[in-house]
């Protein structure tokens, strides 16, 4: 063999190697959770921010308040869920929407901000004007070509989820938009996930759900979901004694694990 010839099969053997490393390396759980559950995956169920981008009202926010768009936007998303779980916990369930403006006009006065009514309403437009991450189509698209079915399990309201699936043309990929006003309780109270389940008709554990926010992954963990944490700003992990099955920051991992583990 000449020595151009040992070169060209070395260079093939480390595209293939590297090939193979990739693909395990999109899928390095499946291992450990084929030995959990013997049931295939049969459907996915995302949380809303998996698919749509949460952080386009900061540049808005930046608009009004120049150089603290993110901290704002930040303590009034932080707001908003808490005001959530403490009324879901208080049976004093308001959808997602109301719990917004609440979070908001709080925010507002606890930063002691100047803001006029109509900026307020442009940041609550912006909110609820929901544009989808840019490799959300192509993970939905791949998703259903391989018989996945989908829904949203979601805290948002099934109107402005619904709003935003349709604009951005994946609507029909969906076959639920399943908003917590459904059981009147935000996640993670268990009846929150349990609309998947009911809806599919299917088990916990042959449905996935793809969280945004760990706290998310870990509630869904906690019920019985194979659990997918799309962590694309690299958050750490809550304290919360789970884990989640997977942590990718990309949409085409989560999806490559559960092509492999349906």
């Amino acid at each position: 063999m000449t020595e151009s010839s040992a070169r060209r099969v070395d260079r093939r053997q480390f595209i293939q190697t590297s090939t193979s490393l990739v693909a395990t390396a999109l899928v390095p759980d499946l291992g450990q959770w084929r030995t959990q559950s013997a049931e295939r995956i049969r459907a996915v169920a995302f949380d809303g921010f998996a698919i749509f981008d949460a952080t386009t009202v900061i540049g808005v926010a930046e608009t009004i308040v120049p150089g603290r768009g993110r901290e704002i936007v930040t303590a009034w998303r932080t707001q908003l869920f808490q005001y959530q779980w403490l009324r879901t916990l208080g049976n004093r369930y308001i959808d997602f929407e109301r719990t917004a403006v609440d979070a908001l006009d709080f925010v507002i006065k606890a930063n002691k901000l100047s803001m006029s009514g109509a900026d307020r309403d442009r940041l609550l437009l912006a909110q609820f004007s929901l544009t989808p991450w840019a490799d959300a189509r192509p993970a939905i698209d791949e998703l259903r070509d391989a018989g996945v079915r989908l829904a949203f399990l979601s805290n948002i309201t099934e109107r402005v989820l619904d709003d935003g699936a349709r604009r951005a043309g994946f609507r029909d990929q969906f076959e639920f938009v399943l908003s917590t006003d459904r059981v009147r309780a935000a996640k993670p109270d268990p009846r929150a996930y349990r609309m998947a389940v009911d809806a599919f008709g299917l088990p916990p554990n042959q449905i996935a759900f793809v969280a945004f926010a760990g706290w998310d992954a870990a509630g869904a963990s906690w019920f019985g979901y194979p659990t997918l944490w799309h962590n694309r700003g690299s958050a750490p992990a809550e304290n919360l004694d789970t884990s989640p099955d997977l942590v990718r920051a990309s949409l085409a991992e989560i999806v490559a694990f559960v092509k492999q583990a349906r």
